[in-house]
């Protein structure tokens, strides 16, 4: 057997915890969480590189390079539901070791495609769609994270993996702007693109979006397999797991986590068309990076409150807030072209990401307590074993509904920057897109309180 295999694993065991658990988890964090931040890098880096094929001499349609920027996220929320149930079968170890070497297969692909003129827009689309397997890790990320930790620190170790693997998004929109500009890796790196940006020539070495990532990928990869670990007893076929599926708490928490993680990557996609279309002045790029950063860094913090004060509390307030956030969204945004605040648009986007991102981090920090709750009791009053058998079977359900979850979440990633795009067209600003949103919050305060926060709660968490 592998030294690598851990053959028992019990973080609620305080004396196993204190011994050697909490050493052992914190190392597999901590090598999760670069790993995790490149595959949020790449899995965003179109939303980027198709603002400059234009200028570098690729005639593709705006609506091509829509489907560009839209397919990462619709193929990567679709791999996240077969990666949900990948660690049990494989392993952590293996799976975020595989998951994290084939970035690199997007990453290569845009050095090479955009180094020439030629290359036909199918082969855009092929790398576009592998982009998404950067999207796809976050779900097995976060599931394999849920095993090494004890109930009381879930909420912690899952925030920092999620909300630091998260801030990916910013960096991207931040480094591959500065990277393309300059020939940072000399001959090995190709020559540059002659580019026309506001009516000047200019050179671009847009390949470096691609090829940036690639010697970071390789060492997370094999940090990940000489540094990570695999758990026995977290292993499952897909049809124990498929279980998650009966369960009504996998579809709540599937809805709430989209509440979530649904605005924050949605926010995320679509801030920068919005400002572009509602303060045409203003350099959206400027400010893109901002909010993403603002969501990531807080989400560590949801997890922490969670901890301490219950995640489904700081859930259900967390709404409202966010609900709040909305309606003063739409006090600053211009009306038929005039009047509008930036400032004070941007002051309210920034609030809402940050709710963004204290809900990931609660609403992650309530499925292992929900999923423990139920086991328990349903094993109450049995012997010792089947109470130890509950928890085991409980992490496993945890992990593939953290995943399951996350995988419905990312296709806000899709959803709300269309729906801002089809209000505009609609109705000639995004109004009623916004006012969806503030309907969609108070339905998600409405089901937390009801199953999780009120008293007498059915499943209090």
């Amino acid at each position: 057997m592998s030294s690598h295999v851990i053959q028992h694993w019990n973080p609620e065991d305080a004396a196993f915890w204190q011994r050697q658990g909490h050493g052992i988890a914190n190392r597999n964090l901590w090598i999760s969480i670069p790993a995790l931040t490149l595959a949020f890098a790449v899995w965003m880096v179109w939303s980027v590189v198709v603002v400059k094929l234009p200028q570098v001499g690729f005639r593709f349609t705006t609506n091509q390079l829509f489907w560009l920027a839209a397919l990462p996220g619709l193929f990567g929320a679709t791999l996240r539901i077969f990666y949900s149930f990948m660690v049990p079968i494989f392993g952590g170890r293996r799976w975020t070791a595989i998951s994290t070497a084939s970035l690199l297969l997007p990453a290569m692909g845009i050095y090479y495609a955009v180094q020439n003129p030629n290359t036909p827009y199918e082969i855009f689309v092929i790398l576009a769609l592998l982009s998404g397997f950067g999207g796809g890790n976050f779900a097995s990320s976060m599931a394999n994270i849920n095993f090494f930790f004890p109930k009381a620190q879930k909420g912690l170790a899952l925030g920092l993996n999620a909300g630091l693997g998260n801030l990916g998004v910013s960096i991207v929109q931040f480094i591959v702007p500065l990277v393309i500009t300059a020939g940072v890796y000399g001959v090995l790196g190709g020559g540059p693109q002659t580019a026309v940006v506001g009516g000047k020539t200019t050179q671009l070495w847009l390949q470096n979006a691609g090829l940036v990532w690639v010697p970071f990928i390789v060492a997370a990869t094999l940090a990940a397999w000489f540094g990570m670990n695999d758990l026995a007893d977290a292993k499952a076929s897909f049809a124990d797991q498929a279980v998650i599926f009966r369960r009504k708490h996998t579809w709540i928490m599937s809805f709430l986590y989209t509440g979530t993680f649904g605005s924050f990557i949605g926010y995320s996609a679509g801030f920068p068309l919005l400002i572009k279309s509602q303060f045409p002045g203003i350099n959206a790029l400027d400010y893109a990076w901002l909010g993403p950063l603002v969501g990531a860094l807080v989400r560590p913090v949801g997890g922490w409150l969670a901890d301490k004060l219950g995640g489904a509390r700081v859930t259900f307030w967390n709404f409202i807030v966010m609900a709040l956030g909305v309606f003063a969204v739409l006090s600053f945004l211009p009306h038929a072209g005039q009047g509008g605040s930036f400032s004070g648009f941007l002051a309210a986007f920034m609030l809402l990401f940050a709710t963004t991102g204290i809900g990931n981090g609660s609403t992650f920090r309530m499925i292992p307590v929900i999923f423990l709750t139920d086991r328990k009791r349903a094993t109450a009053g049995q012997a010792a074993t089947a109470q130890e058998q509950a928890v085991k079977d409980a992490n496993k359900e945890a992990a593939a509904v953290i995943g399951f979850s996350s995988a419905v979440a990312a296709y806000g990633a899709f959803f709300v920057p269309k729906s801002y795009g089809t209000s505009i067209a609609l109705t000639g600003g995004p109004q009623p897109a916004l006012y969806g949103f503030i309907v969609f919050y108070v339905l998600c305060v409405v089901a937390t309180w009801w199953y999780y926060s009120r008293k007498n709660a059915p499943t209090p968490c």
